[in-house]
């Protein structure tokens, strides 16, 4: 597996699929795009005209559309691809089904990626009788063609040689992917995510913060510094000039207090009520694509003064 990956098939073209579309082609790569869903080609031409300007404001080509074909049929997708990166919904029968009609149809050198985020690698694989070691987990943070992480999970069954070559590959076109040496479900971002998040709910639902004070306990917060450093590496700051060592003498054992007072909220009725109305109070009449694109045009601004003071 050493071959240069020019032609990528797109399978599914929802909102990852085709953000995963915009990006391939803005760094000069040919792309097979296939979904069955009615109208998915038309939706996807409108994803490239809106992700358009944004990829050039990064400084990437503009001929979004010059290198793409649309196919309604996997077996006609695959032909010729060097890589497939398939991003069909989260049932593990449909993936099963999927890997091993892309199994059969692939040449054995091409590599076929998941962009699951959850499913784990071992659990879909099994369904590929021929190459079960060309299968990756490469999942992307929505939008991918934005948000630089992927996640490069193996499988039991996955090759070494499969994982070093989809770290370079995601590497060669900008993202930042990570090595997760051992599957776990949601795997490393999303479960971050979800622990945050249970907090957060527990904050909500015992009556100490309202939803907007507490996302904005992040947004003006942590998560400001955590834009540029990770958690580690912000704790590392907060020791000072003793750094880690420091830290964890002087801060470490209150953390590990709090650890323990954390909460273990359910997602009663009441708090999805509660939830609800304090994420609609927070939007304050803003609707899903107009918050998407304040989002989508911070992390612009973001990552391009990223690029420009380095990491």
């Amino acid at each position: 597996m050493t071959k240069q990956i020019r032609r990528v098939a797109v399978i599914g073209t929802g909102v990852i699929g085709a953000s995963w579309t915009a990006l391939f082609l803005a760094k000069g790569i040919d792309v097979n795009a296939a979904d069955v869903a009615p109208g998915a080609e038309a939706r996807l031409h409108e994803f490239l005209d809106a992700a358009q300007p944004q990829l050039e404001h990064l400084g990437e080509t503009s001929d979004l559309p010059g290198r793409l074909t649309f196919y309604a049929d996997v077996a006609a997708a695959v032909k010729g691809v060097d890589l497939v990166q398939e991003n069909g919904p989260e049932r593990i029968e449909f993936k099963r089904q999927l890997y091993a009609q892309l199994d059969e149809l692939l040449p054995e050198d091409v590599i076929i990626a998941s962009s699951s985020s959850g499913l784990t690698m071992s659990e879909i694989q099994v369904a590929c009788a021929r190459h079960p070691e060309r299968c990756v987990i490469g999942h992307p943070f929505n939008p991918p063609h934005l948000i630089p992480l992927v996640e490069v999970v193996g499988g039991e069954r996955t090759a070494p040689a499969t994982i070093e070559q989809a770290m370079a590959f995601y590497a060669a076109i900008g993202k930042r992917p990570i090595h997760i040496r051992r599957e776990v479900a949601g795997h490393v971002a999303n479960r971050l995510q979800a622990a945050l998040w249970r907090e957060a709910v527990h904050l909500v639902a015992s009556g100490v913060a309202s939803v907007a004070d507490v996302d904005t306990a992040i947004s003006e917060g942590p998560g400001l510094r955590w834009a540029l450093m990770g958690p580690h590496l912000t704790f590392h700051l907060a020791g000072g000039t003793g750094g880690m060592p420091h830290f964890l003498d002087q801060l470490g054992p209150p953390l590990e207090g709090w650890w323990n007072d954390l909460g273990q909220p359910s997602l009663t009725p009441e708090v999805r009520e509660a939830l609800i109305a304090g994420v609609a109070a927070e939007a304050a009449g803003r609707d899903i694509p107009t918050l998407a694109a304040v989002r989508d045009q911070f992390l612009i601004d973001l990552l391009a003064l990223k690029k420009g003071g380095g990491d």
